[in-house]
C-alpha cells in the first residue's frame, strides 16, 4: 500500500501540474467557466492524497481517498466536456489517460481501504 501511495502522489502532482499549464492555455483563449472548474476538481486530487497519507485513523485514510477519487472523476468529467465540446482546440486524450489511470489507481487504493477497515 504504501509504494502504492508514493505512485498516486507522484502522478496526482504531475498530473495537477500539467492541468495548471492547460488552465492557462484555456484562460489566454478566453475560457474561464470550465477551466476554473478543471483547476479546482484537478488540483484538490492531490491536495486529498496529502491530507490521507497524514491520516490517524484507516477510517479517516479510506474516506480522504474516496473524496481524491470523486474529484478524479469530476476532473475527467470537465476534459471529456472540453474535448468533446471543442470550446477550446485541442487534443485533450493524454489528460485524459492521465486522469483515466489516477482513477484507476486510486480505486483500488480505496477498495483495499475499505476492506481492510
Amino acid at each position: 500500500m504504501m509504494n502504492q501511495k508514493n505512485i498516486i502522489q507522484d502522478k496526482s502532482f504531475v498530473f495537477a501540474l500539467s492541468i495548471i499549464k492547460l488552465y492557462q492555455k484555456l484562460q489566454s483563449k478566453r475560457e474561464y467557466v470550465i477551466s476554473n472548474q478543471l483547476l479546482r476538481s484537478a488540483t484538490s486530487i492531490g491536495a486529498n492524497i496529502e491530507e490521507a497519507s497524514a491520516a490517524q485513523t484507516k477510517k479517516e485514510f479510506a474516506h480522504k481517498m474516496s473524496i481524491s477519487s470523486k474529484e478524479a472523476r469530476e476532473t475527467r468529467y470537465w476534459l471529456q466536456l472540453l474535448d468533446k465540446s471543442q470550446l477550446v482546440d485541442g487534443d485533450y486524450s493524454q489528460y485524459i489517460n492521465d486522469i483515466t489511470e489516477i482513477i484507476r489507481i486510486l480505486t483500488s487504493i480505496v477498495k483495499t481501504a475499505q476492506k481492510n477497515l
